[in-house]
């Protein structure tokens, strides 16, 4: 028999409840709640971005949102975060600090706190305006049905894949920026010996990502016997736009076409004829590198995999608010289905 929610929906959209989206190096935060009139979605009543490194812990942070933006009590919370549960921490190499679900909820005195993977945020908001907001890569402009997939080099490598069906279809979050790198060139066989010169595992994650570009950047210098100039990997991305330094260059040549193999690799793994998306505005300033490097040749592959890559869309959108969006709306959908939540601090279930 089933069970009519409408009553937690409801309850939900009268208060409203605060949505976070934390990554390595900023946060967004939101006060949301559920659209008036019972239409599907969220409404957004205030928003900020954070720089992480300016707070000594995620309470703080989200303490200091409250004080500025919200000015009735809060007791719900749902973070989408990159990293692993494990028992009340979520831990990631790529956060600015671990998050302790518990001393959360008492800092902030909530009820509740929800968590759920970034990427799988980002996926759920492929329903709104990340789907829209793209500019076309590569592939056919129209999607066919199917799966979709969202993928995010930043200060980690993120992805996760939208799969159609009722009431929305469902999201699946993976860990595929964990996946072994493998090179395709000569020049990617010498990066590879540098970063394990006796051989052993090397994520995608270490190429493709922020991090992962200034990596190869230095390394690029070092086989030329130089040392390297450029400190960040926004300085690599700037003098790559403007073609002021060699390295640079082949930096993101390198991160291009890589990004095109893994992109390739999942959207083999998961048929994802919906298209995928790229997300971030990391990516966006290199839209037009990344359009004449070798990204779509590399997410190809060869031989009977081209058949079903050939139809499948790339579009590159920014990161911005989507994925505060998209942790609202899966945070919605289990209050309103009475599921229980990936990971909860405190109360008795979403």
């Amino acid at each position: 028999m089933a069970t009519d929610h409408s009553d937690r929906l409801a309850g939900t959209s009268a208060v409203p409840f605060l949505a976070a989206d934390i990554g390595g190096t900023h946060a967004r935060v939101a006060l949301m709640r559920a659209s008036p009139g019972g239409a599907r979605g969220v409404e957004t009543l205030a928003y900020r971005l954070f720089a992480c490194a300016e707070f000594t812990m995620l309470s703080e942070l989200l303490q200091t949102f409250v004080d500025a933006d919200v000015q009735v009590p809060v007791k719900h919370c749902v973070l989408a975060c990159a990293g692993q549960i494990m028992g009340n921490e979520v831990v990631n190499d790529n956060l600015a600090w671990p998050i302790d679900l518990t001393q959360l909820r008492h800092a902030l005195d909530l009820d509740e706190v929800a968590v759920l993977n970034d990427f799988e945020a980002l996926a759920y908001a492929l329903d709104g305006a990340l789907a829209d907001d793209g500019r076309h890569l590569c592939g056919p402009s129209t999607p066919a049905g199917g799966p979709t997939l969202v993928i995010g080099p930043g200060t980690g490598l993120g992805a996760a894949v939208h799969v159609p069906g009722p009431a929305g279809g469902f999201v699946l979050a993976t860990e595929a920026g964990q996946m072994d790198f493998t090179p395709n060139s000569v020049r990617e066989r010498e990066i590879l010996a540098h970063l394990a010169p006796n051989g052993g595992y090397v994520p995608f994650e270490h190429i493709v990502s922020g991090p992962g570009l200034l990596t190869v950047y230095a390394i690029l210098c070092r086989l030329q016997g130089e040392a390297p100039k450029l400190a960040t990997p926004e300085a690599v991305t700037a003098a790559a736009v403007a073609c002021s330094d060699v390295q640079a260059v082949e930096a993101v040549e390198i991160f291009c076409a890589s990004l095109g193999s893994f992109a390739g690799n999942l959207a083999m793994a998961f048929m994802a004829t919906g298209g995928v998306y790229l997300a971030g505005g990391f990516l966006s300033s290199l839209f037009e590198l990344l359009k004449g490097s070798a990204f779509e040749k590399r997410f190809l592959h060869g031989r009977s995999a081209r058949a079903l890559l050939s139809q499948v869309p790339v579009w590159v959108t920014e990161h911005g608010r989507h994925g505060v969006q998209g942790a609202a709306q899966w945070y919605l959908r289990q209050r309103m289905s009475g599921m229980p939540g990936h990971a909860l601090a405190g109360g008795a279930g979403l």
